[in-house]
């Protein structure tokens, strides 16, 4: 049986205190049906501000496409059916691609434009059932019964390294080669999302975010920010202090976030 789920969400996304200008991009609906609703990340790169243009396309065309799907399952009843886990991949799957597409025709035809691209982590709500689709090192995270727990895996050199043993997971923050990704929307004319599904609970608390924050807070910082949430604070706020956090860290990035809470 398929529950339908009351949702609340936040975001907010800030320059950082190095950069010049924001490449990040934010979408998110907590009701695009009954029931539903999805978040979508993007962290662009490429110079001459090609890298904000990627992400901002990519999250347009996402998001799009699922409202495009999404729309048609309004309806009235109490317990909306669900959507089969393959759909929903082939749903999420397809956006990606049709991104993937339009960011590098877009660089074809633009001379300021070569070279760029994004990564993206997307989550899809329905029923008791999240389906997570990332490329790059965007990450997914989700805060329950007080611990952190990452649900993605960064498609990047650095994950490959310690995947190898060569570099443990304690010093990974020190390896200086860790922000080259092994995957990105825009640079290729294939793309592979990797897709999760997570049976949801009520009190569970999703993040999606950029690596502006993952890189500046640790599993830890970003738990004990969360637990203020578990316990009934507001979201926007937590969002803002996630922020204000990774920027007393050094800031070293664009910083986004994207908060997911199960309310019921």
């Amino acid at each position: 049986m398929t529950h339908t789920v009351k949702l609340e969400m936040a975001a907010a996304s800030d320059v950082g205190l190095i950069r010049t200008h924001n490449e990040d991009s934010i979408a998110f609906s907590a009701e695009v049906s009954p029931g539903c609703g999805f978040a979508i990340l993007a962290d662009g790169m490429g110079g001459y501000n090609a890298g904000e243009v990627a992400s901002a396309m990519a999250t347009s065309i996402v998001r799009d496409a699922l409202q495009h799907h999404l729309q048609p399952l309004r309806s009235a009843q109490s317990a909306p059916a669900p959507i089969p886990m393959p759909v929903r991949h082939l749903w999420l799957s397809e956006a990606i691609e049709a991104a993937n597409a339009a960011i590098l025709q877009a660089a074809l035809k633009e001379p300021q434009y070569r070279g760029m691209g994004t990564t993206i982590v997307v989550a899809l709500l329905r029923g008791d059932l999240l389906t997570l689709a990332h490329v790059g090192d965007s990450r997914g995270y989700r805060y329950r019964g007080g611990r952190l727990e990452q649900l993605t895996r960064d498609h990047s050199l650095l994950q490959q390294q310690i995947d190898a043993g060569l570099i443990t997971p304690e010093s990974a923050p020190f390896y200086h080669h860790k922000n080259i990704i092994t995957r990105a929307v825009g640079v290729d004319h294939l793309v592979q999302s990797e897709l999760h599904d997570i049976p949801i609970e009520p009190g569970d608390i999703y993040v999606l975010c950029s690596d502006g924050l993952s890189d500046m807070l640790t599993a830890a910082q970003i738990g004990t920010v969360l637990m203020g949430c578990a316990g009934g604070a507001d979201l926007d706020d937590a969002c803002k202090t996630l922020i204000d956090e990774a920027n007393a860290h050094g800031g070293h990035d664009n910083i986004s976030v994207i908060l997911i809470k199960i309310l019921a």
